[in-house]
């Protein structure tokens, strides 16, 4: 047992049940929600203990539960983190990102960091030949950005502001706003390693000053938010042109976020949040990265019972995902 609580060993096999398959786990991926759960800080104090970690696990159907298609047996897959609930009326408009009743991966139930985890087939998206890592990589970031785009209606030719740019989420949006034709501008502490071509970059420094950064002259239609600053987020918002529109997918830094209400009013401007995606979303994010039009960098890769490390890893300064092979 180590200091945080955490520890690799045996547990029970899953049986899966009506509705679900059994998930034979090749890879999953460490995130923030892990290490909240680990904490019992923030949407991690919704785990009950002991639970098993890991919010999204890629691999193959070993069995299936009652009601389910005995043909999927052998299937590659990933598992989508969030579970919406299927029956409200977010559910019922195909707007699952916004399922009051979701559950999630590693949270609310056990999760795929382990060799076999029993998961709903309604969060299960085939991997269409994506390599394990790949899929694991992409299937929650990948559809969270796309849903930031969706939501902010971004159109062809329009400035976007990408803010945390060098993360894994940062980097993801800059594909996807080269691949949907606007003009991209990434802002982050540091130059953000193989930048997309066309792709125009303010670094900011390690104070995060955008506003003294860019010149007076720069107004964006839409800024995209990955860095869970609050105080980062609120200098990219004052950037905004007439209507405008801000959308941030990240909240793990601070919370404390001032605007001014009088320009946000005149100007038009809209602010949205974004969690989670859509199951149209999951499966536009995976082709797009089977296509090669996203690429979601991976930086590090550990084995499961060096668990420990991945989340050493993935506190520390990195360029990509932390995976873990099982």
């Amino acid at each position: 047992m180590t200091d945080d609580g955490v520890r690799v060993g045996d547990v029970a096999a899953p049986a899966p049940a009506a509705g679900e398959v059994l998930l034979r786990v090749e890879t999953v991926g460490v995130n923030q929600l892990d290490l909240n759960v680990i904490a019992g800080a923030g949407p991690g104090a919704a785990a009950r203990l002991p639970r098993t970690l890991g919010l999204d696990p890629a691999g193959t159907v070993a069995a299936v539960g009652a009601g389910v298609d005995a043909n999927l047996i052998g299937s590659e897959v990933v598992a989508k983190p969030n579970i919406p609930c299927g029956h409200c009326r977010w559910c019922g408009e195909h707007r699952e990102s916004e399922c009051p009743a979701q559950e999630v991966l590693g949270v609310h139930r056990d999760g795929g960091a382990c060799e076999a985890v029993a998961v709903p087939l309604s969060v299960v998206f085939p991997r269409h030949g994506l390599p394990a890592a790949t899929a694991t990589a992409a299937v929650h970031s990948v559809p969270i950005v796309l849903n930031a785009f969706d939501a902010a209606d971004v159109r062809v030719g329009e400035r976007v502001l990408v803010t945390g740019a060098g993360g894994v989420l940062g980097r993801v949006a800059l594909d996807i706003g080269r691949h949907l034709g606007t003009s991209v501008t990434a802002a982050s502490r540091h130059p953000v390693p193989d930048l997309p071509a066309g792709v125009r970059e303010i670094v900011t420094g390690p104070t995060s000053d955008l506003a003294g950064a860019v010149t007076p002259s720069d107004r964006f239609d839409v800024v995209i938010d990955t860095s869970g600053s609050a105080a980062l987020l609120a200098q990219a918002v004052a950037l905004l042109g007439w209507c405008g529109r801000a959308v941030f997918c990240a909240a793990s830094v601070d919370a404390d976020l001032h605007v001014d209400a009088h320009a946000f009013y005149l100007q038009r401007r809209r602010l949205v949040g974004v969690a989670s995606a859509t199951f149209d979303q999951v499966t536009r994010g995976l082709e797009l990265v089977r296509q090669g039009a996203v690429h979601v960098p991976i930086a590090q890769r550990f084995p499961l019972d060096d668990i420990h490390s991945a989340y050493a890893a993935f506190a520390a300064p990195r360029h990509g995902k932390v995976i873990i092979d099982v």
